[in-house]
């Protein structure tokens, strides 16, 4: 869990449900970063309410900040909860791809791994 994280409301009272929620949902992304990455991770949750002519419409915008690297997402729907799942989808994937890129055995695999696996399959 990230133990860094803030939440704030932006012409918006964030409620106890949605920090919860938020707290949960972000703060679970720590398994897609390094384990070196872990422990000074800073994360910066905000949400917007937008007024507009539909309605009222609520922006989510998620600053992550790793080493060497500021990661960002942001999203708005007409629910709150609904757009925090979807930044946090879509810091999922940049997390995977910060992920590849820093640690050296995570990702693509070299070509003769994969031909000595195939080779073997065929033997059998």
């Amino acid at each position: 869990m990230i133990e860094a994280l803030t939440i704030t409301g932006i012409k918006y009272e964030v409620d106890d449900k949605s920090k919860k929620y938020i707290t949960k949902k972000i703060g679970a992304l720590d398994r897609f970063l390094p384990r070196h990455a872990r422990k000074s991770v800073k994360v910066d949750v905000k949400v917007e309410q937008i007024d507009g002519k539909d309605g009222n419409k609520y922006e989510v915008e998620v600053i992550m900040s790793v080493p060497n690297k500021v990661i960002t997402a942001k999203d708005s729907t007409l629910n709150v909860l609904a757009a925090v799942d979807i930044v946090e989808a879509k810091m999922a994937t940049q997390l995977r791809k910060y992920k590849e890129t820093r640690v050296a055995h995570v990702g693509k695999q070299g070509m003769m791994a994969r031909f000595k696996r195939s080779f073997a399959r065929e033997q059998q």
